[in-house]
């Protein structure tokens, strides 16, 4: 298939912009694999589809105030996007200004912090801080990067909302939005049924958001982003298929942790970068059912999920999602493909 495959029209009016005053009262979407039953439900709704067998695995990512706004010695604005943090006071990150940086300059921020331009590779920069602590700096001085499609400034209120609540490990510069839905009350309820939990991590990086520039997809090389799983998760899969169970990914991205640690053919402990790109055609080894946001057209996140679910029943719950004014996107409402 190629990419001119995955565009949908989306009226502008249904991208969410804020988030809802409650987590778990979006709006929820439960489609059946691989065929065009849907049903129209609540996201709280969702602890009725999952049984006590089953395993449900969550993204453990925590985002980071990842945007600085600053000038270069000479005077020119300058954007910095932090794309990974790096040992001691490096990182890779996004420049944005009107002359690209070059290696060795130096770029000034807020408390007189300079940041000075080590080098460039395919796009993205490798930056050196002149603080102890790139993420206490971030922490006080960082904006929330919100998605491109937000196309308001961050308020004070994202710091929490664009987070999930189980968020632990920071280093994402983009949130696990399926984990979003969740909050205190629900999990509880969850767990209290008896439902077993499992947590990988996986660092969304801005190359979640780069287009995809060639209508081959063959061609495609994904971004890559640092993935572990370690051997609890392996374990709890594990005994979740013994007991007759599922696993339930919560969210793309941990669907791409999950098989990323299974490309031997078996799931297993495994620490480092991945690059799986996955399209219909894919077999899916360690994942059942997944809970997910509605994905940007033309993106790998859509082609990840009409490989899990079937391109045309996928195309169909969006054109219902459409005619019944579901909310897009990161803020927006969600799926559960069973």
């Amino acid at each position: 298939m190629k990419l001119s495959d995955y565009n949908y029209d989306l009226p502008e009016k249904l991208i969410a912009q804020e988030p809802l005053t409650d987590r778990s009262s979006s709006r929820l979407l439960v489609m059946q694999r691989h065929t065009n039953n849907i049903k129209d439900k609540i996201f709280s709704d969702i602890v009725d589809y999952i049984d006590a067998k089953d395993l449900l695995v969550f993204n453990d990512t925590k985002v980071i105030p990842a945007r600085l706004f600053g000038h270069k010695e000479t005077g020119g604005k300058v954007e910095i996007l932090i794309e990974r943090l790096l040992e001691g006071r490096q990182a890779l990150a996004h420049i944005r200004a009107n002359k690209s940086p070059k290696k060795g300059g130096v770029i000034i921020l807020d408390g007189d912090i300079r940041v000075k331009v080590l080098g460039k590779e395919c796009g993205i920069f490798h930056i050196e801080f002149s603080c102890d602590s790139i993420l206490d700096y971030l922490d006080k001085h960082g904006h929330i990067p919100l998605p491109p499609y937000i196309t308001r400034s961050d308020h004070q209120k994202d710091r929490e909302r664009y987070q999930t609540v189980f968020a632990e490990n920071p280093g994402a510069v983009a949130a696990p939005t399926a984990g979003l839905h969740f909050d205190r009350q629900l999990l509880d309820k969850i767990v209290a049924k008896g439902v077993q939990t499992a947590k990988v991590t996986l660092h969304v990086g801005a190359g979640t958001f780069q287009p995809v520039r060639t209508d081959d997809l063959s061609k495609h090389i994904m971004h890559a982003e640092f993935v572990e799983v370690n051997q609890e998760v392996v374990d709890a899969v594990e005994q979740c298929r013994k007991r007759g169970g599922k696993v339930i990914a919560v969210g793309t991205t941990t669907v791409r942790s999950l098989e990323s640690a299974s490309q031997s053919g078996v799931l297993e402990a495994y620490s480092g970068d991945t690059r799986l790109f996955i399209t219909p055609g894919y077999q899916f080894k360690s994942v059942d059912a997944l809970i997910t946001n509605f994905h940007l057209p033309l993106s790998t996140l859509l082609m990840l999920v009409a490989a899990f679910s079937g391109y045309d029943e996928i195309f169909n719950a969006y054109n219902h999602a459409v005619s019944r004014a579901y909310r897009f996107f990161s803020y927006g409402d969600a799926m559960f493909l069973v």
